[in-house]
Formats: structure tokens, C-alpha cells, sequence
């Protein structure tokens, strides 16, 4: 049982580092929007985009992995509530994380011009990233001991 321990660990780390990286991104695009300067933030926005969003889709990625490992290795049938339920949820936020992909790519092409309606686009998926992340996280700490 000592295997699922560390599983468990690797399991939790990808999700908190994505976690907290979206909540940085969001931080750091908003301050870039805010300060003016449409270099900083083209430069920002591609840095994002180029970077920061394939590493969190490969964290992303490894959570279905690691997740599914961990319950074969604890012997849960893979029907109860709480593990659709969060499947069902993880296909939403990766749903949500293509559509803000798109939008960041809208927002990067037109960031001098960038319209408000597009910014708040941006910030409503990335809100539900999180609300989905939190969510989640909390049906994994709910299952059953």
C-alpha cells in the first residue's frame, strides 16, 4: 500500500501546479492588460500560449492516468458516483481549456484593439477552469477512505 501513498502524491501535485498556475496566468495577463503597454502584453500573451498552456495540458493529461492507476490500485469499481461524476467534469474543463486557448489567440492577435466583450470571454473560462479544478479536487477528497 505504500505504492498508493506515493501515487497518491504524484496524483495531487500536477493538479495543485495547475491549479495555481492558471490562477498566476490570470494574475499576470490582468496586470499586463491593465498597465497599457500592448508590447508587454503580446509578449505576455505568447508566452502563455507557447509555453504555460501545453505544460498544463500535459499536467491535465496525466491526471486521468495517475487517477485511473489509483483506483485500480485501491479496488474501487470505476462506476461509482464520484469518479463519473469528476470525469464528467474533467471532460468540461478540458472543453474549457480548448475554448480559452481560442480565445487567448483572438486576444493575441487583436491585443492593441483587444475587444471588451473578448476579455471577459477570457476570464469567464478561466474562472470556470478554476470553479472545475476546485470542484474537482473536492470530489477527490470526498471519496470513500
Amino acid at each position: 500500500m505504500e505504492h498508493y501513498q506515493l501515487l497518491k502524491i504524484l496524483h495531487s501535485a500536477p493538479g495543485v501546479l495547475l491549479l495555481l498556475g492558471v490562477l498566476a496566468h490570470v494574475f499576470m495577463l490582468w496586470k499586463a492588460a491593465k498597465g497599457g503597454d500592448a508590447l508587454v502584453l503580446q509578449r505576455k500573451l505568447k508566452r502563455t500560449r507557447l509555453i504555460s498552456l501545453p505544460v498544463f495540458g500535459l499536467l491535465a493529461l496525466s491526471l486521468p492516468v495517475s487517477g485511473w492507476w489509483m483506483v485500480n490500485l485501491a479496488g474501487f469499481p470505476l462506476g461509482q458516483t464520484w469518479l463519473l461524476a469528476s470525469s464528467v467534469l474533467f471532460g468540461l474543463l478540458v472543453l474549457f481549456g480548448l475554448l480559452l486557448n481560442g480565445r487567448l489567440s483572438a486576444w493575441q492577435a487583436l491585443a492593441d484593439t483587444a475587444p471588451i466583450k473578448l476579455l471577459r470571454f477570457c476570464a469567464l473560462y478561466a474562472g470556470l477552469i478554476v470553479l472545475l479544478l476546485l470542484v474537482i479536487m473536492g470530489l477527490m477528497g470526498a471519496k470513500p477512505a
